[in-house]
């Protein structure tokens, strides 16, 4: 009986004449021996064959293949890779590219790779169209990201995970001309020295070229969906982090809606006194219920109580931790959230209760645990209307000056659409971050409709938004 190893087996199909290779089927396009069918145009010393594998570590580089699968010349496809990445490492996987040289630049859609470096972009990101910004995979672990190329629409996942599901609208609607799908060949990333990734098993089925979009809801282009557009290929991260899963709305549900829109959710759950979640035992089920997902995890803690309720290990397996000072007990012992005009009751001097609200905020922001300072500025019906008089500057200014002092982001919340333009522009002259929050009571998301506006507005940057720290480093009281 003769025994053939399975490198051999692969040497042998990429010897094949690609013409008499069936479409439809898994093709190698590595031998596992040589860069044979590999090209990189400069700084070649960057790739090298290694137990199979193939190495990128050096210089800047790109390794395109030029093997005869195809030609080269992939329009619709399945591809599928196995990676590692030593710490901190990045690097990205190229499709509908072509061969690099030195006087033309490298066009085509990237798959960023990316667990630990700083660059907020993670693995599995159709970089500037759907960006990912949770790692769901790590360092020093082999994982599998998988391309799919369908007609327009675009899927990527990672280990099994559906991460990407992108279709392109006719026409498109990129600011990079280079991310537009058409055909072309598939390269790997040596992003630098220090960075090593590795790269095995590197398959590819091709699919006909007259493949269907297999959806049939295109998505709607208006100006929300241009400024998502924009915003996502500027590296803007589009993170919605502030999402129930109330009113019907299901994690999958949610998963569907970031895929479709291009903004990453964070779903909270409320722990406090008369609320879901009451103790580190039922907040730790939840986080097992989110495990794996390309979403963030969070704590919404519920009126001032909720400190007692959970230790600071089970807060700090969150990814963030937000609250809000829409629920206190007044001067004279009453509790009351100010949302519900029972239990706010009469308001007799709108001045004097002003001044408890500001009181409350900042006693919150010095004293709770918190990452993002949510619902800002929030007014009881009663006083909604008188807004602008009532929140003057100098009451915005103890408010920005507590949550300066603790490194407390401010939320711009679109279903309320607060804070307003002024109290924005004063927190981002006072050096805060900003996060954007829906705070959904029903099962709608909406697109971040009054976040895109205050971005325009206020003149902010990706350097305003707040981004969750990594484990270790989050606020010392809750850590210590």
């Amino acid at each position: 009986m003769i025994s053939i190893s399975r490198r051999d087996l692969l040497t042998s199909m990429l010897a094949l004449p690609a013409a008499l290779r069936a479409d439809y089927e898994w093709v190698p396009l590595f031998d596992g021996r040589t860069l044979d069918c590999w090209r990189a145009a400069e700084n070649r010393e960057s790739f090298r064959v290694m137990d199979g594998q193939i190495v990128a570590d050096g210089p800047p580089s790109r390794l395109s293949y030029t093997g005869r699968v195809r030609n080269a010349a992939f329009k619709n496809f399945e591809l599928k890779v196995d990676v590692l990445t030593r710490d901190g490492a990045s690097s990205a996987i190229y499709f509908h590219t072509k061969p690099q040289s030195q006087s033309a630049p490298e066009k085509g859609s990237t798959v960023q790779i990316n667990n630990t470096n700083p660059e907020r972009k993670k693995t599995g990101s159709l970089s500037g169209v759907r960006n990912i910004f949770k790692a769901l995979a790590k360092d020093n672990e082999w994982f599998e990201l998988r391309v799919a190329v369908r007609g327009k629409q675009v899927q990527v996942r990672l280990n099994g995970t559906l991460v990407v599901d992108y279709v392109e609208p006719d026409p498109p609607v990129h600011s990079n001309d280079a991310a537009v799908l058409g055909r072309g060949t598939f390269a790997l990333e040596c992003h630098g020295p220090n960075a090593r990734v590795h790269f095995r098993n590197i398959l590819v089925k091709p699919l006909p070229d007259d493949l269907a979009t297999p959806t049939a809801e295109p998505p709607v282009v208006d100006d929300v969906y241009r400024e998502l557009a924009r915003l996502n290929a500027a590296g803007f991260p589009l993170v919605d982090y502030h999402v129930h899963l109330k009113g019907g709305l299901t994690l999958e549900d949610a998963l569907v809606e970031s895929r479709r829109l291009g903004i990453t959710y964070g779903i909270a759950v409320n722990g406090g006194m008369g609320f879901p979640v009451t103790s580190d035992a039922a907040a730790e089920a939840f986080l097992k219920t989110i495990q794996g997902q390309p979403v963030f995890v969070a704590m919404q803690g519920e009126g001032r109580e909720w400190v007692k309720l959970f230790s600071k290990e089970t807060i700090a397996k969150f990814d963030y931790v937000f609250t809000d000072a829409m629920t206190f007990t007044d001067d004279k012992g009453k509790r009351m959230r100010l949302w519900i005009n029972e239990e706010v009751g009469e308001i007799k001097d709108h001045e004097q209760f002003m001044e408890m609200c500001v009181d409350r905020t900042v006693g919150i922001l010095n004293h709770e645990p918190i990452d993002i300072y949510v619902n800002p500025t929030f007014l009881p019906e009663a006083m909604a209307a008188d807004y602008d008089r009532l929140w003057t500057p100098e009451r915005m200014e103890k408010v920005i000056k507590a949550a300066r002092r603790n490194d407390v982001a401010i939320e711009i919340n679109n279903r309320y659409r607060l804070p307003r333009p002024a109290f924005i522009k004063a927190a981002k002259r006072a050096g805060l971050k900003f996060s954007f929050g829906t705070n959904n009571g029903d099962r709608e998301l909406g697109r971040l409709e009054y976040c895109l506006q205050m971005v325009k507005e206020c003149g902010l940057e990706r350097q305003h938004i707040f981004f969750p720290k990594p484990a270790g480093a989050r606020p010392k009281k809750a850590l210590s």
